[in-house]
């Protein structure tokens, strides 16, 4: 298929239930309905302006509450597991997730850890066995045994859990705040989910599609963290019984279950689902909408295709140095229809109830000023996110006064911050 760069655009924003924005119905089945439709959200503990699977299920499901996927965590209806990082996952999917390490040998990351610290990880999972959900604070710290995880010194009694965890042995039981605690698996997942057996080639292949089925318009590569987590490209000897993800990928276009499309001034080949190629044949075009977007959300996995199809560049500046941010922290990209006109830096005062706004930045192409509709549906957009921080009001950064007379009426009450020295 050939498709030209507006279609590729509309077919995106619509598929990722952003046309409009905020569109399924509130409540756990809206929620749900996220999680069945991108099989898996990434998941990030910081929780500056609302953490990521909050932010993505915001976007999303009208008058979200953070509370409809903790519920849903609790019951178990959701679990943890690696996919393009750590994401929040659908139990009925558990059996595709159980082990992604299954395949690698005991040089190869989280298999590693366990293989070189065998005594450390042995009375971890005694501890556990015996006394139930733990974390790594419940442990005697080990001196001097900070050990490599995934490029970050990581204490090894952490790295152990977090290796038990990626190896499907070990699972979340809960979180309180940033504490993680472990349980055994089959303590925590239905005895129904735990004894089905998925051969190993078929849980990479699903893991490999369901990137696909998050984003939708995915190529071979991508850059950064996007196929993270599924093995080498190629057979390698340190990950046995694995074919490799070109070999993968060839598999499921050759099963019908990717279609190759070439989608205008973006390079390479690109690949839909083909449940969705009816869509991206004759897309609608978007409403009048705007939806905050967080870092990991799949519609921005890729740079480079908002780089050549949305014209936009992003850059998470959280690991930049403050003095070479062109943006800021914790920027979120807005969306409007199916163009990403702006950034925006909010900040939730969890005790003042409040939204700080620290900047907006609007991309060259675009003024605010000029459109009615836009600024209606910024209006819409903040008081929803206000509701989304329990906040009752805006204050906006002293150097934003044209934006915060423009969309005043968010919230009911908008404060202006007073220049500092």
């Amino acid at each position: 298929m050939d498709v030209d760069a507006d279609a590729a655009r509309r077919f995106l924003v619509t598929r990722h239930m952003l046309a409009p924005a905020r569109s399924l119905d509130g409540g756990s089945d809206g929620v749900l309905e996220v999680f069945r439709r991108l099989g898996s959200v990434q998941f990030d503990p910081l929780a500056v302006a609302g953490r990521n699977h909050d932010l993505v299920l915001h976007a999303r499901v009208a008058a979200y509450d953070p509370a409809w996927c903790e519920r849903l965590y609790e019951r178990r209806e959701l679990f943890e597991a690696y996919n393009k990082g750590l994401s929040l996952v659908q139990t009925s999917e558990f059996p595709w997730f159980r082990a992604p390490w299954l395949g690698a040998s005991s040089s190869v990351g989280p298999p590693r850890i366990l293989a070189e610290h065998a005594d450390i990880a042995e009375q971890v999972l005694e501890r556990i066995r015996a006394h139930g959900p733990l974390s790594a604070l419940d442990f005697e710290r080990r001196h001097g045994s900070l050990v490599d995880w995934f490029g970050a010194p990581t204490n090894i009694v952490r790295a152990v859990l977090e290796a038990y965890a990626a190896t499907g042995v070990l699972a979340l039981a809960r979180r309180d705040g940033n504490r993680r605690y472990y349980d055994l698996i089959e303590r925590l997942l239905p005895p129904e989910i735990l004894v089905r057996k998925v051969p190993l080639r078929e849980q990479l292949r699903h893991k490999l599609l369901s990137r696909y089925r998050a984003h939708g318009l995915l190529g071979i590569g991508g850059g950064g963290d996007i196929f993270n987590g599924l093995g080498p490209a190629k057979p390698d000897p340190r990950w046995p019984g694995h074919p490799g993800r070109a070999a993968l990928r060839e598999e499921v276009i050759e099963a019908g279950e990717l279609v190759a499309v070439s989608v205008e001034g973006v390079p390479g080949r690109r690949f839909v689902l083909r449940d969705e190629v009816a869509l991206l044949e004759t897309p609608p075009e978007p409403p009048a909408s705007v939806a905050f977007l967080p870092p990991f959300d799949p519609l921005v996995w890729d740079r480079r295709l908002l780089g050549s199809l949305f014209g936009f560049d992003y850059v998470w500046e959280l690991f930049v140095p403050p003095a070479k941010r062109r943006w800021g922290w914790y920027v979120l990209p807005i969306l409007y229809r199916d163009r990403l006109v702006g950034r925006i830096e909010p900040r939730i005062e969890r005790d003042e109830r409040r939204v700080r706004v620290l900047d907006l930045w609007w991309e060259a192409s675009f003024d605010p000023r000029r459109d009615e509709a836009f600024v209606e549906a910024m209006r819409s957009a903040l008081s929803a996110y206000l509701h989304f921080a329990s906040a009752s009001g805006v204050e906006w950064a002293a150097h934003l006064g044209t934006e915060r007379r423009l969309f005043r009426e968010a919230g009911g009450r908008a404060r202006s911050a007073r220049p500092t020295a």
